[in-house]
């Protein structure tokens, strides 16, 4: 085979690689959902109150959030839920700046300070606290989200199903509360919630939970999980493990402040996906089509897949290179060249841009595109590497 031959069979084998997996990620695997979900009449029904509401505890892991804690406190205790059977828990990471103290405030108001002593990380914090929780429906939130006040029971009703074991709720990403949010987070926080509906009424339920919002039967939450893993990711997949599911609640609202720059969205998401991967690294045996059926394919389609989508927009690129260097370098190859500099271009400048001088409009866009698989790209050397960032270190939202 000559060099031209080699470079023309290459370049096509990566174009198709780099053409197909993300329309499978996007559009096939949702399009394949809607043909399952349309074999059952009962993926999407919709559960009534329970004879009794059960007894629930929220817990709100915090460190150093004396800037929007009691903002957070006073949404909780607006929540619609009956006052005898809530547990309203702060769990303090080792704060230092006088969270502990507001929160002690509202102490005669049902409001509990659990403080961990060393600082360990959420998931640490959270496995400290897991077995004093009293609840049977264990609710997970984020000091720096906002619930819908009927947000706690539309995730409890689910729990009358004997097959539920985890309830997420729906994300609604605003920039300040009352705000429309930026319209491309907004376009692809509607597209997560859309799949996860799919999912959800395609029988299989969801592969993640939503680390905003979710919901768990308390023997599923007290279990230790590993410290560098995320326990809303695990959640669901712990679920499945012990023959349960986990369902999307589309009445179960919480907004989601985003966060005020690129930059520090990029490094949100480096920190969450590289936790995402070496979570799923740990439950891998879900992964097996031949123990877990649909659930398999569900979560690897979902997660795998979307992980892989920089990889095939690599192998695109490589594979227009490729092509234009078995026809000898026509305008095309410079082309490419010229659309790496530019992606690469403004990823720097999104990163290099003060957080009070956003980019405008498209560019925006853009840069949010382009860092986005450059922080799966990065999330996967820190994963191989075994550089997952232990320690929690919350995300700094916009004023809500």
């Amino acid at each position: 085979m000559t060099l031209q031959s080699f470079l023309f069979v290459s370049g096509v084998s990566l174009v198709a690689f780099g053409v197909l997996l993300p329309l499978y990620t996007f559009l096939g695997y949702p399009l394949l959902l809607r043909a399952v979900r349309g074999l059952r009449r009962d993926g999407g029904s919709d559960p009534g109150d329970p004879d009794e509401w059960p007894t629930v505890t929220i817990t709100v892991p915090a460190y150093n959030e004396v800037a929007q804690i009691e903002e957070t406190i006073e949404g909780l205790l607006e929540l619609d839920y009956p006052a005898d059977r809530i547990e309203r828990v702060i769990v303090s990471d080792a704060s230092s700046d006088g969270t502990d103290d507001v929160v002690r405030r509202y102490a005669d108001r049902g409001i509990q300070l659990r403080r961990v002593e060393a600082r360990g990380g959420k998931t640490v914090a959270e496995n400290e606290v897991a077995p004093t929780l009293e609840g049977d429906i264990i609710v997970n939130t984020d000091a720096s989200i906002r619930l819908e006040p009927g947000a706690i029971k539309a995730l409890v009703r689910h729990f009358g199903d004997p097959t539920v074991g985890v309830a997420s709720g729906r994300d609604v990403s605003i920039e300040n509360r009352g705000d429309e949010a930026n319209a491309g987070e907004t376009r692809y926080v509607n597209y997560e919630m859309w799949l996860r509906d799919l999912e959800t009424r395609a029988g299989g339920g969801i592969v993640g939970a939503s680390g905003s919002l979710y919901a768990i039967r308390s023997e599923l939450h007290r279990p230790p999980v590993p410290g560098h893993l995320s326990r809303d990711f695990a959640s669901a997949l712990t679920a499945r493990d012990h023959g349960f599911r986990a369902v999307t609640v589309n009445d179960a609202i919480c907004y989601v402040p985003r966060t005020h720059s690129l930059a520090r969205e990029y490094r949100r998401k480096v920190r969450t996906i590289t936790r995402g991967m070496e979570t799923l690294g740990y439950k891998r045996h879900l992964l097996n089509p031949f123990r877990h059926g649909v659930f398999a394919w569900m979560l690897f389609s979902h997660k795998v897949c979307r992980w892989l989508v920089p990889v095939a927009a690599v192998a695109l690129w490589l594979g227009g290179v490729a092509l234009a260097g078995a026809q000898g370098w026509t305008t095309v190859g410079v082309g490419l060249v010229a659309a790496l500099a530019l992606a690469l271009g403004l990823a720097g400048l999104a990163l290099r841009r003060p957080e009070e001088k956003p980019l405008p409009g498209l560019l925006a866009l853009g840069a949010f595109a382009v860092l986005g698989n450059i922080a799966i790209l990065r999330a996967w050397v820190r994963a191989f590497r075994g550089a997952g960032q232990a320690v929690w270190e919350p995300t700094r939202r916009l004023s809500t």
